[in-house]
């Protein structure tokens, strides 16, 4: 357990998809810097879990939040009960998302389509709507949202998670422009290959241990939430074990 005051000492962070892989390890760094974790899942076992290691490595508790993120009810009532507890946000990590059907446009059903759209674009859009209030009373507020190079690279049979991430980082562009003038920041995460399920399920031939661990994308990323990282509108990509910033339209 550590005694040392970190980087995000009383900071506010939730984290969406915090169960398992980007999303586990990003919560398990910030609550190493301070940050109180409200972790968003949707399974109360996998919450819990996180929770025994957080206070493990810290000594302290987390906020736990079974939510499907498609609950977007459930979103609005998380934003209100964020501001009656702690009056403000100051970090949140949009992290949870879908792979969704990977087969030609053509023969994709319209119920996984819209789920991964749900998913990965609509419930991205209702946290803004329901946590931008909170962003801008922090002193910092910080949001980042993680994306793919599916949404540049328009693969064939990877249309519903490539357009959907396309979305996403127009929308988190689009965010970024508005609170420009304020003291929140937005970012967009493009993480590379990385050992979690999802690549698994992509790319089912591949040996996972050829590939970083969500563990060392999170310790070269977490300052990007942090208030000394005031640059607005970025995307960060985390290439060859190394995070680098570039404007959108750049290439990595």
């Amino acid at each position: 357990m550590s005694e040392e005051k970190g980087a995000l000492e009383g900071r506010i962070a939730v984290i969406t998809g915090a169960t398992r892989g980007i999303g586990r390890a990003f919560a398990m760094r910030l609550a190493k810097e301070g940050a109180h974790i409200i972790a968003v899942g949707r399974t109360q076992g996998a919450l819990e879990s996180l929770d025994d290691d957080i206070r493990a490595a810290t000594g302290r508790q987390a906020t736990l939040v079974p939510l499907d993120v498609t609950d977007y009810e459930g979103i609005d009532r998380l934003g209100g009960a964020i501001y009656e507890r702690w009056g403000k946000l100051d970090i949140f990590f949009g992290n949870a998302g879908v792979l969704g059907p990977m087969s030609p446009l053509a023969h994709v059903e319209p119920k996984y389509w819209e789920r991964t759209y749900a998913v990965n674009v609509t419930a991205n859009w209702r946290f803004i709507r329901s946590f931008d209030p909170l962003l801008r009373r922090s002193d910092a507020g910080r949001a980042v949202f993680v994306t793919s190079r599916a949404g540049w690279k328009c693969r064939a049979y990877w249309g519903p998670y490539a357009s959907t991430k396309a979305a996403l980082e127009c929308m988190a562009r689009v965010y970024a422009e508005e609170v420009a003038n304020s003291s929140v920041r937005v970012h967009i995460l493009n993480p590379g290959p990385i050992r979690t399920r999802m690549r698994a399920a992509a790319f089912p031939g591949e040996d996972p241990q050829t590939l970083p661990t969500p563990e060392e994308l999170a310790e070269a990323a977490w300052p990007i939430l942090s208030p000394q990282v005031d640059a607005n509108g970025m995307i960060f990509s985390f290439v060859n074990g190394e995070l680098k910033q570039h404007a959108p339209g750049e290439e990595e």
